[in-house]
């Protein structure tokens, strides 16, 4: 499908004479591996599916986003973060309805139905949870991060309703690439939503799409709105959000959550299947995206001898001076986190340090490499504040890299020109 339209989109330029496209199955690596979990580092995207109001329809959503992107030829696995009321056992069917846990490695082997893997904490034995919250985030942190889960292109998580511990957790835990909104038309569902894509905005989480459920049926030739229109228009037009898809009220859709065979699956051809078809080429094209941004966001250009920053959804770029940003450093090993004692003095660092290794690290944050073996991690936000060298580009743009290298090594007109 996606070779077809880009044999099309390409012919259709008047310039174009022949067109000869070829599409490679090779996988994205992960963005960010570094200090991950193990059972998490081969993974390329985790997305998340998301609504602070219960019986949306959320569940749903996840689990036939899910499969729309196992029929793409993506190796997909679900997790089901809902541990007081799972969801996943009644909408799949696997044939082993049980984790296990190998006895070597002690991590958590997924279940598996249709080719995507499974976690869930249905799926323990234990049924539904009776816990406290910090118990409740040990059991996600463990299913989420001891499994072994393999090489998976998505990681799909069926969040929980709410703000609380569980979403905070996971955000910590996981490097979430991006959530899909689930809402319903009432005014109801658009309040609690609202608090929940403001959560993943703090979290630094990108909102790529809103699904409103339930939106409407098809009768005598007509459309009705039984609950009304709007809420999921709101949610796009108040934050943003680029995408927007209406899914109907069909029986088979929600019975579908209780014969374990996904809608997607059941009726591949269905028009609920191609609305989910557009909604997994949305977050397959966003995530791309987002994994373009985040790769090229912080970069050390050895020219100049300058870090280079274009944080993501912004136009503006900007460079820094290394040893800035490692004497700004803000952690325990810097500042004393009792006194507010600055640790590392000025002269601690050289001027002319610079960095080995710059990684990203979810869509929030740098890790810097030192030559001391120092790992900094730098947010976005933190190096928005720090001292700019806002000449730089424009003097580099002016004498051309070479010469302003040769120029810049001058410590005297280094210091001029640093604002």
């Amino acid at each position: 499908m996606f070779e077809e339209k880009a044999n099309e989109v390409v012919a259709a330029l008047p310039w174009v004479k022949k067109v000869n496209v070829t599409m490679s199955a090779q996988p994205a690596q992960p963005v960010y591996a570094g200090d991950l979990p193990e059972g998490l580092k081969k993974i390329s995207n985790i997305i998340a599916v998301s609504s602070c109001k219960g019986g949306v329809g959320k569940s749903t959503v996840a689990v036939n986003l899910a499969y729309t992107l196992a029929g793409m030829g993506a190796r997909v696995g679900i997790f089901d973060a809902d541990v007081f009321g799972p969801s996943l056992p009644n909408m799949v069917s696997p044939v082993n309805r049980l984790l296990v846990v190998n006895p070597e490695s002690k991590s958590i082997l997924p279940t598996e139905y249709l080719g995507v893997k499974l976690v869930s904490f249905g799926f323990a034995g234990q049924g539904r949870a009776i816990m406290r919250g910090p118990m409740v985030s040990g059991v996600i942190n463990q299913l989420l991060t001891t499994t072994d889960w393999g090489e998976l292109d998505y990681l799909v998580i069926d969040m929980p309703p709410g703000t609380g511990d569980i979403h905070l957790t996971l955000c910590q835990v996981a490097p979430l690439t991006a959530a899909v909104i689930v809402t319903t038309p009432q005014k109801l569902a658009f309040i609690d939503v609202a608090k929940g894509v403001r959560m993943f905005s703090k979290l630094k989480v990108p909102c790529v799409a809103v699904v409103e459920n339930m939106c409407y049926f098809d009768a005598d030739e007509k459309r009705y709105y039984p609950f009304g229109k709007g809420s999921g228009a709101q949610v796009v037009q108040q934050f943003g959000i680029p995408n927007l898809f209406d899914l109907p009220i069909r029986p088979t859709l929600s019975s579908s959550g209780d014969t374990g065979i996904p809608e997607v699956v059941a009726d591949p051809q269905g028009d609920v299947s191609k609305i989910f078809q557009n909604l997994g080429v949305c977050v397959v094209q966003q995530c791309a995206k987002i994994r373009q941004q985040v790769s090229t966001a912080v970069s050390y250009d050895r020219s100049i001898r300058a870090i280079r920053v274009k944080v993501p959804d912004s136009d503006e770029e900007f460079f820094l001076h290394p040893a800035t940003v490692r004497r700004n450093d803000r952690s325990a090993q810097s500042v004393d986190e009792w006194t507010g004692e600055q640790k590392v003095q000025y002269g601690d660092v050289p001027e002319d340090i610079e960095p080995e290794e710059i990684r990203p690290m979810g869509n929030y944050a740098v890790s810097i490499t030192w030559p001391d073996g120092f790992s900094q991690i730098a947010p976005y936000d933190q190096l928005d504040m720090l001292e700019r060298w806002a000449l730089l580009r424009l003097f580099v743009l002016q004498v051309g890299p070479a010469l302003g290298a040769r120029i810049w090594g001058s410590s005297v007109l280094l210091q001029s020109w640093r604002v």
